[in-house]
């Protein structure tokens, strides 16, 4: 049995041929935990950033005493950023080449 056996389809991807901005992040996630770091990093930039957003996220369940929100939403445009700039990069630049 294999980890990729348990992932789920991108549904842009599957019925539309066209890459969503979350499209690789699964598998960088694992690759993470493998420790292939730099692969990770390079199938899907906003690897780190998105993990460390969910650490935070469930940090904020846990910690009720101190307040997430503005920390969270900066973390939530900081990810944007990467994954539409990462977005654009793989399409507009590798897409051709």
């Amino acid at each position: 049995m294999n980890i990729e056996d348990f992932m789920l389809t991108c549904p842009s991807k599957k019925f539309l041929g066209i890459e969503c901005l979350g499209c690789g992040a699964q598998r960088a996630v694992v690759l993470v935990f493998e420790g292939r770091f730099v692969e990770a990093y390079h199938l899907y930039p906003a690897v780190y950033t998105l993990l460390l957003f969910f650490f935070t996220l469930g940090l904020s369940f846990v910690d009720k005493k101190r307040k997430y929100g503005n920390l969270l939403m900066v973390m939530i445009v900081v990810n944007l950023i990467i994954m539409i700039g990462s977005y654009y990069y793989r399409y507009f630049y590798q897409h051709d080449h």
